[in-house]
């Protein structure tokens, strides 16, 4: 199935709440003109900056959880062992919410304004940064996410809120956000017969810049990076749609205290110098 695209001057009109209650994925053409940084900026501006590197094997049927281990940002850009290591997969994650300063010079524009639809409604803004071939396996997110593409292209396959018919992986261990089908593209019928009705409804797109991907809650999705060097700003915004599906919230009420006791990474904000 297709996925709408709005132009900027439309979304405007219509605002994300507008968005939030349709509950469709959108892509939104951000308007011409908008000056962010490039990857040279973002590692000038943000280059001593303590990021979470993510590290696993480049194996999309991987059933380990990623290990995490914090480094300077700059340290991902000048050493290629990162990009190049044909057995890994590594992507930054920092979620730098507490500086809208960095936030709105690595977008080019006044992201919270532009996002706000309620008092305390942002929750996270997460920069991301990966090289090619790095894949997330299907999951949700508990929160609106509206997704900014800056430098890079990167491949999504959508589909529709549902638990039971995705195959949840172990929610004691803090997978149940998680699907047994790790890849959409590669599903053993015979074991999974359950997800053909909602993979009927997939949505695939890829993300390029200047696009924003509007992702709602709920809705499993997994993301692969096409290029040498993919950068995306991501924004999870709190909503009560969440109480109209009691199994993401079951789950990600579990999911928090469970990262938590174990020391799980957690997308806590950084403590980022203005």
């Amino acid at each position: 199935m297709p996925v709408p695209r709005i132009p900027f001057d439309q979304f405007m009109a219509f605002g994300p709440r507008a968005l939030i209650r349709a509950d469709v994925p959108v892509i939104i053409t951000l308007p011409k003109g908008i000056e962010g940084l490039g990857r040279a900026g973002v590692a000038e501006r943000l280059g001593d900056l303590m990021v979470t590197l993510f590290t696993e094997p480049s194996n999309k049927q991987n059933s380990q959880r990623w290990t995490t281990r914090d480094i300077r940002l700059r340290e991902f850009f000048e050493d290629e062992r990162f990009q190049n290591d044909p057995a890994t997969w590594n992507r930054i994650v920092s979620n730098i919410r507490n500086s809208p300063a960095h936030v709105n010079a690595i977008l080019g524009f006044d992201a919270a304004k532009l996002l706000a639809h309620g008092p305390r409604s942002l929750n996270a803004a997460n920069l991301w940064i990966s090289h090619s071939g790095v894949f997330t396996q299907s999951h949700f997110d508990e929160l609106e996410n509206f997704n900014v593409c800056l430098e890079g292209r990167k491949r999504f396959v959508l589909a529709p809120p549902g638990f039971w018919e995705y195959y949840p992986r172990s929610l004691k261990d803090g997978f149940g956000d998680k699907s047994q089908v790790f890849d959409f593209d590669q599903v053993d019928w015979a074991r999974y017969p359950k997800l053909a009705s909602k993979l009927a409804q997939r949505r695939e797109l890829v993300l390029e810049p200047g696009e924003m991907l509007y992702l709602p809650l709920g809705w499993w999705h997994q993301a692969e990076s096409l290029d040498e060097m993919n950068i995306n700003m991501n924004f999870w915004l709190y909503d009560p749609k969440i109480l109209r599906r009691p199994y993401v919230l079951g789950v990600a009420a579990y999911t928090a205290v469970f990262r938590k006791l174990k020391g799980i990474y957690n997308y806590e904000s950084a403590e980022v110098a203005a």
